[in-house]
């Protein structure tokens, strides 16, 4: 497939509060160096090089943080960047991506990808997404990558893939049986051992007259009003009415013609706090160090650090900890407990927001 004929959608409009309170609402985890020197949709768009060029990229985000795209993609061209009023989880942005890409260049592909994830080495992902590309352009089905679990995590979505219906040099693709919601420890055990589910990593590749035909039976309330919009200053009250259902759910639950490729590249959706050991390099004592900041440690071990450049933090004597340096507030939990950020992100929602 040649570069012309492909685009990409990068989904940029979550909130990451699982990483406050360096994610806050004026600047989401995908707008942070969490991961390296780079943020993270930084990161997402520099991964498609040489397979997508930003001419091709279109950016669904926040109408509050158009700036922050601008900021981190200053290459994008500013058409490129679709604004939503309000959030209304990923089936509205993908169809409305959809529409677009499908006014611009008919009967082309896209890749949908979430902008806050980790992906190495990128040219094996490039490979994998070029080869799903031509899939899609040739079967007309939808196609998902899968991540082989390592775990029997609860936090995940899981895909049962059925028998190989097609194979590129060492990529198989099967077909989808079907999708499953998050499921309790026991359950997820059972997935694991079976060899036979993937973790849903929320990458899609479809031909867009593909994914508007699924739209179009199995979402056609979505699509419709979406479709609809003849004025930029319609978008707010159609977008306020649309339900909030991710495409997961509403389109690839439903539909027959999916596909899933199982990836062997080492990806991470750093999920918490707790995620940046795997994704940075650690000291000799087993601490990760993130944001850009320094970490200087006398008997302490296996801790998470996030600064910005220039800060220091010193530990001495603590084991297993967060410790997340961010404007005017700090945050220290044991690793254990990372997802329960959630928690005070709650309290702060109902007693003082100025720290959201």
């Amino acid at each position: 497939m040649h570069i012309r004929d492909l685009h990409a959608v990068i989904l940029a409009g979550g909130h990451g509060t699982r990483f406050w309170p360096a994610s806050r609402r004026a600047l989401p985890k995908q707008f942070l160096p969490i991961a390296g020197r780079r943020t993270l949709i930084a990161q997402t768009a520099a991964r498609l090089r040489g397979l997508v060029d930003l001419e091709h990229t279109l950016v669904v985000t926040s109408a509050d943080h158009v700036a922050l795209v601008e900021r981190f993609l200053p290459k994008l061209p500013r058409e490129n960047i679709l604004a939503e009023p309000v959030g209304r989880n990923t089936a509205a942005c993908v169809a409305w991506a959809a529409l677009e890409i499908e006014k611009r260049s008919p009967g082309g592909v896209h890749a949908v990808l979430p902008s806050d994830h980790v992906i190495e080495p990128a040219r094996e992902f490039r490979r994998v997404l070029a080869a799903a590309a031509d899939e899609a352009a040739e079967t007309g089905a939808l196609y998902t990558l899968g991540i082989r679990p390592t775990s029997p995590a609860t936090g995940y979505g899981y895909i049962e893939g059925g028998e190989v219906v097609s194979d590129h040099p060492g990529i198989e693709v099967r077909r989808v049986i079907k999708f499953v919601e998050k499921p309790d420890r026991a359950r997820a055990e059972v997935f694991v051992a079976s060899g036979r589910f993937f973790w849903n990593a929320g990458i899609f590749v479809w031909s867009t007259r593909a994914i508007l035909s699924a739209l179009r039976e199995h979402a056609p309330d979505l699509l419709g009003s979406l479709a609809g919009i003849h004025a930029e200053s319609e978008r707010p009250r159609v977008y306020a009415a649309l339900r909030s259902v991710a495409v997961d759910v509403a389109v690839l639950e439903k539909a027959q013609n999916v596909r899933v490729i199982p990836i062997a590249f080492t990806w991470s959706d750093v999920g918490s706090w707790a995620a940046l050991s795997d994704v940075h390099a650690l000291d000799a004592d087993q601490n990760c160090a993130a944001g850009g900041g320094r970490v200087l440690a006398h008997e302490a071990q296996r801790n998470i650090v996030y600064g910005k450049r220039g800060e220091l933090t010193a530990l001495v004597g603590v084991h297993d900890l967060v410790v997340v340096r961010a404007g005017k507030a700090v945050l220290v939990c044991p690793r254990e407990r990372a997802q329960d950020v959630k928690s005070i992100v709650a309290r702060l929602e109902q007693g003082d927001p100025s720290f959201l």
